[in-house]
């Protein structure tokens, strides 16, 4: 299979000649061999792991994205990515990079809730005059 890995701005990984990629979902992981059927999924920040014959297993940190399997094609598309050997390491930098937001996307957030709530206040007084 052929797996590139983007990222907003630029492209993370291109690899050709890979094996096997194991990825993670809401449902879990799953895997994705040669022959299997073309499908499209829901990442979720986690490890995505990939096998090369030249690299073998590489294991990548992904925040949360999509995957779309055409072909021999794989195309995983996320925010933010981290490759790394060790496993432990990784998984720290997803819980403290892809899980925690910062503050100011946490600001942005109660803002627009605040202003979420007052408009459905002001649209609920305006049904009942």
């Amino acid at each position: 299979m052929n797996l590139k890995i983007l990222l907003p701005f630029q492209i993370f990984a291109e690899k050709k000649g890979v094996s096997r990629i194991v990825a993670e979902t809401r449902e879990g992981s799953f895997g994705l061999l040669p022959h299997r059927l073309d499908c499209v999924a829901a990442l979720e920040p986690g490890i995505l792991i990939y096998e090369a014959e030249a690299e073998g297993e590489v294991y990548v940190a992904v925040d949360e994205g999509v995957l779309v399997k055409a072909g021999k094609d794989v195309l995983v598309s996320v925010r933010s990515a981290i490759s790394g050997t060790d496993l432990g390491q990784l998984r720290e930098a997803v819980e403290r990079e892809f899980l925690t937001l910062d503050e100011s996307e946490q600001k942005i957030r109660s803002v627009m809730t605040k202003l979420e709530i007052g408009l459905v206040r002001r649209l609920a007084e305006f049904q009942n005059e």
